[in-house]
């Protein structure tokens, strides 16, 4: 059965270490990848309707930047690679979110760097490789 594998990616050296990590690993078992960048967001704040409409309106082009500035240079990066790549851009808790992409996707490995554009985040509130080594549906890499 052919891999697939979720990838944790930031556009941190961190991140590109463990998608080239997860691309070796993807060639030699003739696997594919599914690239997620997360957009880190808190549902836990009080707003008023106005606020909700502007925060929307924040979160969407905070999607549009990823997608244009992060995702499609990849995309095109790896174009040569002669792995099957797909992406996806979501906003929630990091690791709750690799965790569902991992289960949607139907994923049986999950690749994330060690640190990345977050390290003071997870220093307060936790990190996300430990999260996920708690909570992943799959095995977990987590590439220094």
């Amino acid at each position: 059965m052919a891999s697939k594998i979720v990838v944790g990616y930031d556009g941190s050296t961190s991140a590109r270490t463990a998608l080239n990590f997860a691309l070796d690993v993807a060639k030699a078992q003739g696997g594919s990848i599914v690239v997620a960048h997360v957009l880190e967001w808190s549902p836990y704040s009080f707003l008023s309707t106005s606020e909700l409409a502007e925060r929307h309106k924040r979160r969407t082009e905070e999607l549009e930047r990823a997608e244009t500035a992060l995702i499609q240079p990849l995309l095109k990066d790896l174009e040569t690679s002669g792995v099957d790549v797909t992406t996806t851009v979501k906003y929630g808790n990091i690791a709750e979110v690799l965790v569902s992409i991992a289960k949607s996707e139907g994923a049986n490995h999950l690749v994330i760097g060690r640190t990345g554009h977050s390290a003071l985040s997870s220093r307060l509130f936790g990190s996300v490789a430990g999260s996920l080594a708690q909570a992943a549906p799959v095995p977990v890499t987590i590439v220094p």
